[in-house]
This record gives C-alpha cells, sequence and structure tokens, in this order.
C-alpha cells in the first residue's frame, strides 16, 4: 500500500507529485465542496438578514474559500508559493498595466457585495436603462431589462456611473399618471375617478392611500395627477397603462372629455 501511495506520477523540475498527493487533494476538494455547501446552508437559513445581503455574504466568503483552497492546493503539489509570487511579480507588474481595467472591475466587484449599496432583485436605472440586477459575480453584474433582454455589465459601471436604486431602501415606491381634462368638467367628479381607478387596481397599494392632485390651469386643459405607491416597481409601466386605460373608459362613461390642444389665429385684414 505504501508503495503504490508513494508511486510518483509526475515531476516538474524539484517538485514532485505522488499517488498520496493525488489523495490528499481529492480530500482537499471534498472538504471545500461541504464547507462551501455547509456556509451557504446556514447563511441562508438566518431569518434576520434579507436574502439579497445573503447573496452578497455568501459570494464573498465564497471567493475567500476559493483564494484560501487556491494556495493550500499549491502547498498540496509541493509548489513554493513565495517563491512563485516573488518571481511572477515583474509578470504581474506588466499585466496589471495591460489588464488594469479588469482589475477595477475586480475591485468593484468586492465594494458592490462589500457594502450591498446594489444587491441582487434592486431595481436600478443606469444609463437611461431600467433594469432589475439577477447576479453579482466578482467582474460583472447581469441585469435584466424590462425589454426582458439580459445585460452583462463589468462591475466598474455600476460603481463608476450615477445609478438609481429604486429599492435601496424599501421595495416600495410611488409613482404618478398625468391626465388633462376640458375645462367644463367637474373636478370633484374628475378626481373621484381618478382616485377610483388607483385604489381597485391589484398592484396599486392602499396603504399608502392613493390620492388625486389638482395641478393646473393649462392652455387647453385642467391637468390632474393620480399618485400612487406599489411594490411592482420593474412592471410600473404595465401598471401606468393599466390605470390609463381603465381612467379612459370612465371618463367616457361619465362624458367627461379630454381636449385636443387649441390655438386661436387671428387674422388682421
Amino acid at each position: 500500500m505504501n508503495e503504490f501511495l508513494n508511486y510518483q506520477i509526475i515531476q516538474i523540475g524539484k517538485t514532485t507529485i505522488l499517488v498520496s498527493t493525488l489523495f490528499t487533494l481529492l480530500i482537499c476538494i471534498f472538504v471545500f465542496i461541504v464547507v462551501l455547501k455547509i456556509l451557504k446552508k446556514s447563511i441562508y437559513s438566518v431569518k434576520t438578514i434579507d436574502p439579497a445581503k445573503k447573496y452578497s455574504i455568501y459570494n464573498l466568503l465564497k471567493y475567500l474559500l476559493i483564494l484560501i483552497s487556491f494556495g493550500v492546493t499549491m502547498q498540496i503539489l509541493g509548489f513554493n508559493l513565495s517563491v512563485l509570487v516573488a518571481g511572477s511579480a515583474a509578470l504581474l507588474v506588466g499585466l496589471g498595466l495591460g489588464i488594469q481595467d479588469l482589475f477595477s472591475d475586480y475591485i468593484s466587484g468586492i465594494i458592490i457585495l462589500f457594502d450591498s449599496t446594489v444587491k441582487v432583485g434592486d431595481v436600478i436605472e443606469i444609463n437611461g436603462v431600467i433594469c432589475t440586477v439577477q447576479e453579482i459575480n466578482l467582474r460583472t453584474t447581469t441585469i435584466l431589462t424590462r425589454d426582458d433582454k439580459y445585460i452583462i455589465l463589468p462591475n466598474t459601471d455600476l460603481t463608476r456611473n450615477n445609478l438609481i436604486n429604486w429599492t435601496h431602501n424599501d421595495v416600495v415606491s410611488r409613482f404618478a399618471v398625468n391626465v388633462g381634462v376640458d375645462y367644463s368638467s367637474d373636478v370633484n367628479v374628475v378626481m373621484g375617478i381618478l382616485e377610483k381607478a388607483a385604489i381597485e387596481h391589484q398592484h396599486i397599494l392602499k396603504t399608502p392611500k392613493p390620492f388625486v392632485r389638482f395641478e393646473e390651469f393649462e392652455d387647453s386643459s385642467l391637468k390632474f395627477t393620480v399618485l400612487f405607491w406599489t411594490n411592482e416597481v420593474f412592471r410600473v409601466e404595465n401598471i401606468k397603462s393599466d390605470l390609463r386605460i381603465e381612467i379612459f373608459k370612465q371618463f367616457n362613461a361619465k362624458n367627461v372629455t379630454i381636449p385636443f390642444p387649441q390655438r386661436v389665429v387671428h387674422i388682421n385684414k
């Protein structure tokens, strides 16, 4: 048995890899996988932490374990890490100049995972595009747009550009729909229609209660705004569309007119 375990498989310079070395390596890989599963189960079982933060904590610890495992693997295989680092220092400097943007992406990924300013499930707006965060990796972040298109962003795009996080503190946000009606309209009737349409929509929250605001006397119409809260932030444009359809139906039923812009032209003879 000892002869089998000490059998030499390959030799690289002064480093000799034996059968026993491979067995040790396999045991270490198995232990790493088990520890990773236990770690994931332990983190995700904590009820006081929201799922997005659990994701960040797990990924940070996972990458740390991978780094430690790499070092342990090199030691098991007989490579001297200090010699490897010293010997590759000049090469790393040269590579660093060429891949500084890539390195910046990795640093940005660590920052995002650590401070949780952007989390998985957040609805964000970047470069005018509203999307939801699907996955945060060390170098890139995967987002899903309202057109159901997946975009893979370098993490530096999230840390360097102006970014709106609609769900940073709360998944509930306030939105508004504007409408103008004819000057002959009954203001109370209009406000009642708008409020009723908002309250009856299934995806609009009852608390805080939707309300209507008489905004302005415009050139050709009276401008009203219905304000509402919803936790369906990512698909809010669908809710706005439903609301406009219902308002239009109720206006027709109550003979409320939405006027065309009007201009009076005087001709001097």
